[in-house]
């Protein structure tokens, strides 16, 4: 509490000391503003040009975050790989070559650091965490993606590595325990599953079905009749009342799993839960930061997570016809918008990009801009100009 409580206070000092951080802190204070969807495409080019501004700021071809104060971090592996379909999805809508080729360099500095085993480390680059099953999970959706641009095996052999690896270390109850953040099992996994069925189109190995298989029945065993999920949080602390970020993960996660697997109960199961939030949102005009068992909200907006949940409205709306979902994604991603625009009266590291809480000391990545907070923008952008990123 106390090492909290001095993380604040400094944090807020060096700001207020700086005239673009101060601005910028003024501007989360006053509160977002509802844009147009008229500024929809405007809006993703600057995600899209942050996210390659990102890129160019550390020693290699990743991506790394932004700090207020700490200013820029390392590249992270698993934000990097699927920060590639991105990248691909908005060079194709937006007729703009640039994102496409940091892709591939993207993709290619990932072979670079993928490990004996075939899994990506945990964390950012220079840590030396170890191989983790969700980090590992996002970049195979990278190599796939550019895979399909290119054509060029070496990413699909990366690929299949990878997915070998994690249906080794994969628990008998389906999960993924001890080769995961904080080494216990969390439903967000549903987001691994996913990658490892469109694998499974590719190749037709039936192991990286399977497992997702057996993964998805342990998930299922996790969710309340509510929609409600255990087990969902990135934390040990506070699991009782996950963050939209990991409810996001796991309702996305079932999406996907059910087209590839046609099953409608997966797809029943995500609808709970995306139902629960679009009430909530549809009532209240936003989100909160965790929801506990009977969906009761608390904490700070946090932007990531409204991005993720605006990608599965869109998606259910596509495949449901339902106009509340089209509504609720509409209606988010010009909040989120507004949120954007705020960016621009910081500093010119953050212009573009959106923070990772709304208002930006919000206790998820607090004074942050991570890059897949602006990443799963870009993808609730590229969601309302009718694109759904494939991967």
């Amino acid at each position: 509490m106390i090492r909290s409580a001095l993380s604040y206070a400094r944090c807020f000092a060096l700001c207020l000391a700086r005239a673009n951080e101060r601005r910028l802190i003024l501007a989360h204070r006053a509160g977002s503003v509802r844009t147009s969807a008229a500024d929809t495409r405007h809006a993703l080019r600057a995600a899209i040009t942050w996210l390659m501004h990102a890129q160019d700021q550390g020693r290699d071809d990743g991506v790394g975050s932004y700090h207020l104060v700490d200013g820029w971090s390392a590249s992270y592996p698993e934000t990097t790989g699927y920060i590639i379909p991105t990248l691909l999805a908005a060079s194709g809508h937006l007729h703009w070559s640039e994102p496409k080729e940091r892709a591939l360099r993207a993709a290619d500095w990932l072979l670079t650091v993928q490990r004996a085993e075939g899994s990506w480390q945990g964390g950012r680059i220079g840590e030396d965490r170890p191989g983790i099953v969700f980090n590992s999970a996002q970049v195979i959706r990278g190599m796939l993606a550019v895979h399909a641009a290119t054509k060029q095996d070496k990413y699909l052999r990366a690929a299949v590595r990878c997915a070998d690896w994690i249906v080794s270390v994969q628990e008998p109850d389906g999960t993924w325990a001890r080769h995961n953040f904080l080494g216990t099992a969390r439903v967000y996994d549903s987001y691994v599953d996913a990658p490892l069925l469109h694998l499974h189109a590719i190749t037709r190995d039936a192991r990286h079905r399977e497992a997702a298989e057996r993964n998805v029945a342990w998930v299922l065993s996790q969710q309340q009749e509510n929609g409600w999920f255990r087990n969902a949080d990135n934390t040990l602390k506070h699991n009782d009342r996950p963050i939209t970020h990991t409810l996001a993960y796991t309702i996305d996660g079932l999406i996907e799993s059910s087209q590839f697997l046609e099953r409608p109960d997966l797809m029943q199961a995500a609808q709970r839960a995306a139902d629960a939030l679009l009430d909530q949102f549809l009532r209240d005009g936003t989100l909160r930061g965790r929801y506990d068992a009977t969906w009761n909200g608390s904490e700070h907006m946090i932007s990531t997570g409204c991005a993720q949940i605006a990608i599965c409205w869109s998606r259910l709306h596509r495949i449901t016809g339902e106009a509340r979902y089209a509504e609720g994604a509409s209606r988010m991603v010009q909040i989120l918008e507004a949120v954007q625009r705020c960016s621009a009266q910081g500093p010119s590291a953050v212009q573009g990009a959106l923070p990772g809480s709304f208002p930006l000391w919000g206790r998820y990545e607090k004074f942050a801009f991570p890059n897949w907070a602006t990443k799963y923008f870009a993808d609730a952008l590229l969601c309302a100009e009718g694109v759904l990123p494939a991967y």
